[in-house]
């Protein structure tokens, strides 16, 4: 499959670009700078037209304009934008690809007006309480016109250069004191691999990503354990006020997530 793919020089993206080339798909990156990835660059803003895409059969879109290091309140002093570049962007490119295969990079902001706590379905309404979560829902609203399915993730880690806990492991090594936390994550593979499960389906809509539920305290355990360190661990967080993504939408199809085996065996990567 001839593929398009934004945002391939984020952590995400990167993970999309390897399991997709292993794959066999023929890749067209669309990016604001070359990304050093060996497949087609064509320059790409959010901000501007599409570029020509007559020849692709197929789009992950996972690019997104924000603040460094911040999604939601990824705005910053410019709302209107942040708007303009992710909402009004994105639907210019759905446009360019209609009637061809779209998945969507989506995230459960689009929820996070629920109360703590709650299970969250494919069916639910969206509820977002950040412009970032607005945003994500619009444009999966425009998606589904489009005939396109979108992705809400939970948090991402796995082996790169600035992966998710490069902070959290240099404090703990430090030995600075660490606020206790739980969340769901998702392996990027495992993320990649959704998606390109999702490329070979016509389903529409929404479809949720997510893995492991998994407290700081665990995390930096195994962190210590590994390289002999000797820190206090914060202490374990109230599970119960996390908000898990209910998936079985995907695990219908197939899907099979690493769990903590993946984790385990990617872990000293990132160490």
């Amino acid at each position: 499959m001839r593929l398009a793919l934004t945002g391939a020089g984020g952590i995400v993206g990167r993970f999309i670009a390897e399991a997709a080339r292993a794959a066999g798909h023929d890749l067209v990156l669309l990016s604001r700078r070359p990304t050093g990835l060996p497949d087609e660059h064509r320059p790409y803003d959010l901000l501007g037209p599409p570029p020509p895409l007559g020849d692709v059969e197929a789009l992950v879109h996972c690019a997104f304009q924000h603040v460094p290091g911040r999604y939601r309140g990824g705005e910053g002093a410019d709302p209107a934008g942040f708007r303009r570049a992710n909402l009004d962007g994105s639907l210019r490119l759905f446009e360019a690809m209609r009637g061809r295969r779209i998945v969507f990079l989506s995230s459960r902001a689009v929820f996070d007006g629920y109360p703590p706590g709650t299970l969250l379905t494919e069916g639910m309404p969206t509820c977002p309480d950040s412009l970032y979560g607005q945003v994500k829902a619009e444009a999966e609203t425009a998606l589904v016109a489009a005939g396109g399915a979108s992705l809400r993730a939970t948090g991402v880690y796995g082996p790169a250069p600035d992966h998710k806990w490069r902070s959290l492991f240099d404090d703990f090594r430090a030995g600075r004191p660490i606020p206790p936390r739980a969340a769901t994550e998702i392996h990027g593979s495992d993320l990649a691999a959704a998606v390109l499960l999702l490329l070979q389906r016509e389903e529409t809509g929404a479809f949720h990503a997510s893995d492991l539920l998994l407290d700081r305290h665990d995390l930096l355990a195994e962190v210590a354990r590994l390289t002999g360190l000797s820190r206090p661990l914060p202490p374990r967080a109230d599970a119960s006020q996390v908000s898990p993504l209910d998936c079985r939408r995907l695990s219908a199809l197939g899907w099979r997530p690493g769990g903590r085996e993946l984790l385990l065996r990617t872990l000293p990567l990132m160490i």
